[in-house]
């Protein structure tokens, strides 16, 4: 029985399955195809339009944004040194005479103006005597004759300085040599 009845279901879904045609559209004709491709040709000009205007701005932002960078990257450097000139301006004014003063007010000054380097990240390079001669950060001004080993400080004349590692002045410094054997 079974069998029978898995022929008639079969037989249905063959009767139910209806044979589709595709779906053709009318043709468009050479003068609607031609419009189409003009209007798409506008698009893709309005597009290219609309992207070249932005990539102009863009630059335009850009160079302003550098310009302006350029213009006040000292800004915070200075503002530091504000209070510098404060102390250094009220030193000269000072005509009390008193020497203790002088240096207090001296001493305040330097102070105010290593916390001006700190924040600005400039530090020293201030070599050791004994210390061997680094040429990307030493200047050797002149060479002695000394017992210490040769091409090491004798002694520093200047301190250097760097900003964020990158050398502003070497440190000035004198140099040993060996000793001339006559």
């Amino acid at each position: 029985m079974q069998p029978e009845n898995n022929t008639e279901n079969e037989t249905q879904v063959n009767d139910n399955t209806e044979t589709t045609e595709p779906i053709v559209a009318p043709e468009a004709t050479i003068e609607e195809l031609q419009e189409r491709i003009s209007e798409l040709e506008g698009q893709l000009k309005d597009e290219q339009l609309r992207s070249l205007a932005n990539e102009q701005n863009l630059r335009r932002r850009h160079q302003d944004e550098l310009e302006s960078a350029h213009k006040f990257a000292g800004q915070k450097f200075a503002s530091t040194m504000l209070p510098v000139k404060d102390y250094l301006e009220m030193a000269l004014q000072d005509q009390s005479g008193n020497f203790d003063a002088l240096k207090m007010g001296v001493q305040m000054t330097l102070t105010e103006l290593q916390k001006a380097f700190d924040q600005s990240n400039i530090k020293e390079i201030d070599p050791k005597a004994g210390d061997k001669l680094d040429p990307h950060r030493h200047q050797a001004l002149q060479s002695v004759e000394s017992e210490q080993e040769p091409n090491t400080v004798v002694s520093v004349m200047k301190k250097g300085y760097t900003l964020s590692d990158r050398v502003l002045r070497p440190a000035m410094v004198t140099v040993a040599k060996a000793a001339d054997t006559e």
